[in-house]
């Protein structure tokens, strides 16, 4: 099924739902296979299903259809996750969008050439437990899993794992979803954790070196996109 392509991007690719995909473990695990770098963690992670998680990401990355899971967020604004299956250029792109826009923010890439992180974990958790209709699932760890690769964050709360292992455990069914939820707040993926401010104009940014929400990287958006978004990402 066709789904509705934020404006401005890419759209020549043929972006679709498949949200049936949110009901099978061993996408959950190549999906976060990025967020952990120990060998220790991937062992958590991917248990006795490694050859598993390899093929089935390869084979849905060989699809012509580019899969497309949306998160809801306040005042109309949508996240994106878009899988991207270029064969010379594969990824996954987290995308900030509003009908009012002409196009869609990049806020995280995840891929060889890794941008983030996109979300802190407060923003993190306001949209996957908002409840909000209309995205491709209603479900607050789906939501939350979903999100998890564009998460860095230096201050997590001391919450955050109980509450990513309830994920872990209702998604996957890992064997030790408290030691994994610990290992993927530690690691937090390629571009790792970074430190949180308000900006003067009332929305959060970050010091992360690769991030596109640090108003220090030259390849940083305006003022004013962001601005606009800060009301969808605010907890």
């Amino acid at each position: 099924m066709q789904t509705c392509i934020p404006s401005g991007y890419q759209r020549r690719w043929p972006l679709t739902k498949q949200a049936e995909l949110l009901d099978e473990p061993v996408f959950w695990m190549g999906h976060l296979s990025s967020c952990v770098w120990r060998e220790e963690a991937e062992e958590l992670l991917f248990g006795a299903d490694y050859d598993a998680v390899g093929d089935f990401h390869r084979q849905l990355f060989e699809q012509a259809a580019w899969p497309t899971f949306t998160v809801p967020l306040a005042d109309d604004h949508r996240l994106h996750i878009v899988y991207r299956t270029l064969p010379d250029d594969p990824g996954i792109d987290y995308l900030l969008h509003h009908p009012g826009w002409n196009q869609a923010e990049l806020i995280a890439q995840d891929d060889g050439h890794f941008m983030g992180p996109g979300l802190s974990w407060p923003e993190l958790v306001a949209a996957a437990d908002s409840a909000l209709p209309g995205g491709s699932t209603t479900n607050p760890d789906a939501r939350r899993l979903l999100l998890l690769p564009a998460f860095g964050d230096d201050d997590v709360p001391d919450d955050a794992a109980d509450r990513l292992a309830g994920a872990l455990r209702a998604r996957i069914g890992v064997e030790d979803p408290e030691s994994l939820a610990s290992a993927l707040l530690e690691d937090q993926g390629a571009p790792g954790p970074a430190r949180w401010t308000t900006a003067s104009h009332g929305f959060s940014v970050n010091d992360g070196e690769y991030s596109f929400r640090n108003p220090a990287n030259g390849f940083a958006p305006t003022v004013e996109r962001p601005s606009q978004g800060a009301s969808a990402l605010a907890p």
